[in-house]
């Protein structure tokens, strides 16, 4: 009886020793992983760079720039250069700042407290007659200190 018991405990030790038909993935793995940082190591930096034109820099008397402002009231006045003005009004002197060879500099000045469709409104009209250059300011007074 207590042979019977070691020859089935041996017959189990032998069924766990037995190897068993599968491949070995850890080398494989490895070498894998090995080949993938050789070739994220070897590829080249992308260059993501964007040019700019930017102006030169003005030494001694440099003119002043012509600046047209454009200001949006909290409850969506517009004037330009203080002249109060209605949309159509607008939309002319954009059309004719557009028309001019060297266009004065934009800049549009929103009061903190005016719906974003009035500012997109303006942004959208000064795009459509094609003006060049226009500059939001004033953003100061929404910065968190």
């Amino acid at each position: 009886m207590e042979h019977n018991k070691k020859s089935s405990a041996n017959q189990s030790d032998l069924e766990k020793s037995v190897p068993l038909p599968e491949m070995n993935m850890t080398p494989m793995i490895d070498v894998m992983l090995v080949l993938i940082i050789m070739f994220i190591t070897t590829l080249p930096l992308s260059q993501n760079a964007v040019n700019l034109s930017m102006p030169s820099g003005c030494t001694g008397n440099c003119p002043k720039p012509d600046v047209v402002r454009v200001n949006v009231d909290f409850d969506g006045t517009l004037s330009w250069n203080g002249e109060v003005l209605n949309k159509s009004q607008l939309d002319t002197r954009f059309a004719s700042l557009a028309e001019m060879t060297k266009q004065p500099e934009v800049q549009l000045l929103a009061h903190r407290l005016v719906a974003y469709k009035n500012v997109a409104a303006v942004l959208a009209s000064a795009q459509s007659r094609g003006v060049k250059s226009l500059g939001i300011i004033g953003s100061e007074q929404y910065m968190v200190q």
